[in-house]
């Protein structure tokens, strides 16, 4: 099975940082919000995809009573694409904060030459509704320009501009959902061969 090489966050980090067991990090400071937190981004292995695979899960209520939920899915990324969009994740991931506002810091779990971690990650509303945005829109887009694209304009959205463009794809009719897709995409990634693709990618490498 072959594993995604992940590419170095774009931003320096402080190499002088101490290290910290992220096995012990997990437990105190992640697994916790766990059962609070409304998405769930899931790193797992599945048969015939390229490992790792990322899962974007909603946490929604069994009814409109009851205070027990269940995980539904909203979105796979994998491959090629994830490779692409990996920067911008730990981007979104970087920022996520918890029920007292204060960050996780959960991008070094998809960090370094291989992604070793394997498990769920609690996301906010903002962050998981970017990450279900983006997994959905990427689907069946070969042009990898036009994918990364996107993650990168999607990163810049606000919480609340997410949280309604996702919900434009999601909550009315098939048809419905199915156009506003297709406009986002070429709103967000342009149109297959488009130069200006290129420069805009190029722009954001120079912001960085």
């Amino acid at each position: 099975m072959t594993t995604i090489t992940a590419p170095p966050m774009t931003k320096r980090t402080n190499s002088t940082k101490p290290k910290i067991d992220l096995n012990d990090y997990y437990k105190r400071k992640v697994e916790p919000h766990l059962p609070r937190m409304p998405w769930v981004l899931r790193v797992t292995d599945h048969k015939k995809r390229p490992s790792p695979v990322f899962v974007i899960k909603y946490r929604k209520p069994l009814d409109e009573d009851s205070k027990e939920t269940r995980l539904v899915e909203r979105g796979v990324l994998y491959g090629d694409q994830l490779r692409r969009c990996l920067p911008g994740i730990q981007q979104v991931l970087a920022r996520v904060r918890d029920e007292d506002d204060k960050h996780l810091d959960l991008h070094q779990f998809v960090q370094g030459k291989t992604i070793a971690f394997r498990g769920n990650l609690p996301l906010d509303e903002g962050s998981g509704s970017k990450l279900a945005l983006l997994f959905r829109l990427q689907e069946r887009v070969k042009d990898l320009d036009r994918v990364e694209l996107m993650a990168r304009r999607i990163d810049n959205f606000t919480d609340e501009e997410a949280s309604y463009w996702l919900s434009r794809i999601l909550h009315f009719s098939r048809a419905t959902n199915r156009w506003a897709i297709a406009g986002m995409r070429i709103m967000l990634g342009g149109l297959p061969g488009d130069p200006a693709i290129g420069e805009m990618l190029k722009d954001f490498d120079t912001r960085d």
